[in-house]
């Protein structure tokens, strides 16, 4: 049998065609997808030269029904209604016995390494479909994946609440990071971005305020912000390297820094810029992917409850959905900077 799918043979060139239609082995179920979001790491794979093989069906972020189920599933069922988990750890190594299943070396991921969900099917293994809620929409499932992204990094610094959050750029990420630091009694955050559009999503999703770091002296309005001590936590989502370097600044003495955002381009800093480290002696590390023990995760149910209960907001975060058969169009959006203002949904059953 058959199914639509969007194809990448090359750079610059996705494809609306038919190709087979997966079935599930041993360990595995067919999920008949909904959405997927087009993820920032998915760009690069099809208007840049980042795609692992060809040809090949990206798409990671995704949600769907379980419509088979292959020999061996015990913990889902047909109907079940799941949100993707894209890790497939080796399960093997030292990292994934101690429950780092992010640093699995030997990993495969749906949707880069293995056909993905830009599709009308595809297939999983049981541990990689995450059974998720009536009450919590389809398009929240497709958020699920970001969401847990963000959720792990802030807790890659030992984050209290009553502190003061600074959260550098307003993607979806960083409002889902800016969500959960209130959720866990953050005392103020403040979001930096450089569309006013998005610090106004970010009040409306909870901020304290927000700062627009092309308009006037942003670092000094930061600091009257926290009178002028700097932020307890700041959260480093754009994978800028003016955010980069921004962190190091606009840090608290004893502050914790967690680099969310993945870089593309070389990084240095000068002597007083580095040197803010040593004399705030601030703690920063760096957050990869969204998993723990027992697999996936923590991070998933707690994404699942707070969507439940409706404590994590989706409103504002999806800019538009799209059919399948406009997948590459959804692509070509990406080559205009800034035209796309949020969460692009592609819906596999248009």
């Amino acid at each position: 049998m058959k199914m639509k799918a969007g194809v990448v043979y090359a750079r610059d060139d996705l494809r609306f065609e038919d190709i087979d239609k997966p079935s599930p082995k041993a360990g595995e179920v067919l999920v008949k997808v909904k959405y997927t979001g087009i993820c920032g790491s998915d760009v690069p794979r099809v208007n840049g030269d980042a795609c692992h093989f060809f040809p090949n069906v990206l798409g990671h972020e995704f949600s769907g029904t379980v419509v088979e189920l292959g020999e061996g599933v015990t913990k889902l069922a047909v109907g079940d209604r799941v949100a993707g988990v894209p890790l497939v750890p080796c399960m093997e190594c030292e990292d994934c016995k101690r429950g780092d299943y992010s640093l699995c070396k030997h990993y495969s991921f749906i949707g880069s390494r293995q056909f993905g969900s830009f599709a009308e099917y595809v297939v999983v293994p049981e541990r990689c479909a995450f059974k998720f809620a009536d009450g919590v929409s389809f398009e929240q499932g497709a958020l699920f994946e970001p969401a847990t992204v963000a959720l792990h990094g802030l807790e890659r610094v030992n984050y209290q609440g009553g502190k003061r959050v600074a959260i550098l750029g307003g993607g979806t990420i960083g409002l889902l990071l800016m969500q959960f630091a209130n959720i866990y009694g953050a005392a103020q955050t403040v979001v930096f971005d450089i569309q006013d559009e998005r610090l106004g999503l970010a009040r409306e999703l909870g901020a304290t305020d927000g700062v627009n770091t092309l308009e006037g002296d942003f670092k000094q309005r930061a600091l009257e912000l926290t009178d002028g001590r700097g932020f307890d936590y700041v959260f480093e989502t754009a994978g800028s390297t003016v955010t980069m370097k921004m962190a190091f600044e606009l840090a608290a003495n004893k502050a914790g820094i967690c680099f969310v955002g993945t870089p593309h381009t070389e990084l240095s800093f000068t002597v007083p810029e580095w040197e803010n480290m040593n004399r705030k002696e601030f703690t920063m590390t760096g957050s990869w992917m969204s998993y723990s023990a027992p697999f996936p995760g923590h991070e998933w149910d707690c994404v699942a409850h707070f969507f439940d209960t409706g404590q994590l907001r989706y409103d504002g975060l999806i800019y538009k959905k799209m059919p399948l058969s406009e997948l590459a169009q959804a692509f070509e959006l990406y080559k205009t900077p800034g035209a796309v203002k949020g969460k692009i949904l592609i819906d596999s059953e248009q």
